[in-house]
């Protein structure tokens, strides 16, 4: 697992079970909202400051989640994708990257065709048996609760980065 996280590049997120707890709250308006954990958030700051390039691909289609990309400076961001294997070879093409340079956190079946492919594939003690089975990785933390961070953080332990990422909060 830590010499598949050494060679990223890229790494790739789903949302809604991922970056949140996968809950869907609407307001009688119809508006959706989605909560944010705060620590993925500033995980997610510091594996970019090491040079990861970090993408989003996501079946449902919101404005918070654009907002949440801009907000964390995401360099890529793909909404509506229904099909996350067409998606994910587009993502390649757009940032000349190649699977095995890229690794996938999703957390149910629909993640399962990248994250067959990538190097390194995650998720959540959440997810259904047959997606864990398929995942390189299972986080301690769940969906929005820290998962996101956690992945940060091996990543940049297994790059040989934390360290000197984190030293920067001890001056």
């Amino acid at each position: 697992m830590i010499e598949q996280a050494r060679a990223l590049r890229m790494m790739i997120f789903d949302v809604d079970g991922i970056m949140t707890d996968g809950s869907l709250y609407y307001t009688d308006a119809g508006e959706e909202l989605k909560a944010f954990n705060s620590l993925d958030g500033h995980g997610l700051r510091m594996l970019a400051s090491t040079g990861v390039k970090l993408a989003i691909i996501t079946g449902r289609q919101s404005r918070l989640v654009e907002h949440r990309a801009r907000n964390l400076q995401i360099d890529y961001l793909y909404q509506g994708a229904h099909d996350k294997l067409a998606t994910f070879q587009e993502l390649l093409a757009a940032a000349s990257l190649t699977a095995e340079q890229c690794g996938y956190m999703g957390d149910d079946v629909i993640d399962l065709p990248v994250m067959r492919r990538v190097a390194f594939s995650v998720t959540v003690p959440e997810a259904p048996a047959f997606v864990r089975e398929h995942a390189h990785h299972v986080t301690q933390a769940g969906g929005g609760r820290g998962a996101v961070r956690e992945v940060c953080e091996l990543v940049m332990r297994a790059q040989g980065t934390l360290d000197g990422v984190l030293a920067q909060y001890l001056r």
